[in-house]
């Protein structure tokens, strides 16, 4: 079990560096494989990640993607991952990859738990995972402290759990079974403050710091 902490001299090397090496991944992966899957985070730190993997030359037919979590909210609304997904990484070469939607127009979260998880199921272990963290050190939508975080991170959690300790849209997350056992494990992260809480979090139990569950095998990428 290894950390590997790669410091970049300015966020766009990162950008690029992290997107070429997702790629090779997903390409090594697809020699041996007839599929491969790619998990990553909602947000808009990793957009310019996407924007560089989007025109990636493999197979994308050949590549599910899925997102770690999502708001509860329709495919156009401002606030989903969809909709920056679809218009920095599933355009170009990657328009062509399967998309599994986490929002399935269900009138709650908790209706497409089951439905999703048996769509995900096929997809594990996942081939490339890509994480992000806030100061709080929650990653996906496991938050610090919460009950449905204690759940989440438990080894016979469902693969995908509602989440309402949250002040906003309800949301749907990927669990811990899901994210724990990727093949390859990356974490993007920048400015001081998110180096300063990744520190912090080794240290933490998984409850009070989720990040620190999935701080195995993985490498963390980061710059100011």
């Amino acid at each position: 079990m290894t950390l590997e902490f790669v410091e970049y001299p300015d966020r766009e090397m990162l950008s690029l560096s992290l997107a070429n090496r997702i790629a090779g991944q997903l390409a090594q992966h697809l020699r041996t494989n007839p599929t491969a899957s790619l998990c990553v985070p909602g947000g808009t730190t990793p957009g310019p990640v996407f924007d560089t993997l989007s025109g990636s030359d493999l197979d994308w037919s050949q590549v599910s993607v899925i997102l770690n979590d999502e708001r509860w909210v329709d495919g156009e609304h401002v606030r989903s991952n969809s909709r920056l997904l679809h218009r920095h990484l599933l355009t170009g070469n990657a328009a062509a990859a399967s998309y599994i939607d986490l929002y399935t127009g269900d009138a709650r979260p908790e209706d497409a738990s089951e439905r999703l998880s048996a769509a995900i199921r096929p997809l594990l272990p996942l081939t490339v995972l890509l994480l992000g963290m806030g100061t709080d050190m929650h990653t996906a939508s496991l938050f610090p402290g919460s009950d449905e975080t204690a759940l989440a991170l438990m080894p016979d959690a469902p693969l995908v759990m509602a989440v309402r300790s949250v002040k906003d849209e309800p949301r749907i997350t990927l669990t811990a079974p899901a994210l724990q056992k990727a093949i390859h494990t990356h974490l993007m992260i920048t400015g001081a403050d998110k180096r300063a809480a990744l520190e912090r979090a080794q240290a933490m139990d998984p409850k009070d710091a989720p990040i620190r569950a999935f701080l195995g095998d993985i490498t963390v990428h980061w710059a100011e």
